[in-house]
């Protein structure tokens, strides 16, 4: 399966680089001051080739920019209600500032989601991002019915979310393969995984994500 892989809810420096050296695509940084996970010191410069993402939960259009200056950020995951103009003013000043940040906007999903609310921004945002609706605002630990994914009816790539772990593999590789015969195997375009491979909150199990990625790549 060609999937990228997202690691979100990092924080501690030495679990960082642990975690690092297994080459993800990306690594999450929450900015969510209601999360355990939450980030509130400096990181230390990570690999290049990993795309740094900061979460933010209907933050100011100030702090997340001063947030994507203060940590190098490739991506800003939005968790909240942000509205579709709120992305275009975002997309449009990380234009204007050279270096190229993806917006990533999360929808919560349950039993049933209307897919036009994606409608207003196609275009604008780079990725969807799919989660299980619950109390807290991502890692709770639960998948949502991924059937509803099976009509997607967006031209958008899309990240999967929502208490992904190593039980979940087989279930991947079965909604991949809907897409790749469909032709459209791009539009399924990541994994972002969180509490499942959590020790504690922020910390992460390198031994199991190592044998998750590897299983991802086959």
């Amino acid at each position: 399966m060609n999937l990228q892989l997202k690691i979100c809810g990092m924080r501690e420096q030495e679990n960082l680089r642990q975690i690092t050296a297994l080459q993800p695509n990306y690594v999450g940084l929450i900015f969510y001051k209601d999360s355990p996970r939450y980030v509130s010191e400096a990181i230390e410069h990570l690999d290049s080739e990993i795309k740094i993402t900061g979460v933010f939960v209907n933050a100011s259009e100030v702090e997340i920019l001063e947030k994507a200056e203060n940590y190098n950020l490739d991506a800003v995951q939005l968790h909240g209600e942000e509205s579709p103009e709120i992305c275009q003013k975002l997309k449009d000043t990380f234009s204007k500032s050279g270096k190229p940040v993806e917006i990533i906007k999360v929808f919560g999903m349950k039993e049933v989601f209307n897919f036009d609310r994606l409608k207003p921004y196609e275009g604008i945002v780079d990725f969807f991002l799919f989660d299980t609706r619950g109390k807290n605002k991502g890692g709770n630990g639960v998948t949502f019915d991924w059937d509803l994914l099976k009509e997607y009816p967006s031209s958008t790539p899309f990240f999967l979310s929502g208490g992904i772990g190593p039980e979940e593999i087989e279930a991947i590789k079965r909604l991949y393969s809907i897409f790749k015969n469909e032709g459209n195997q791009e539009l399924f375009y990541g994994i972002d995984v969180n509490s499942k491979f959590e020790t504690a909150p922020a910390v992460k199990d390198p031994e199991a994500l190592k044998l998750f990625k590897e299983e991802l790549s086959k």
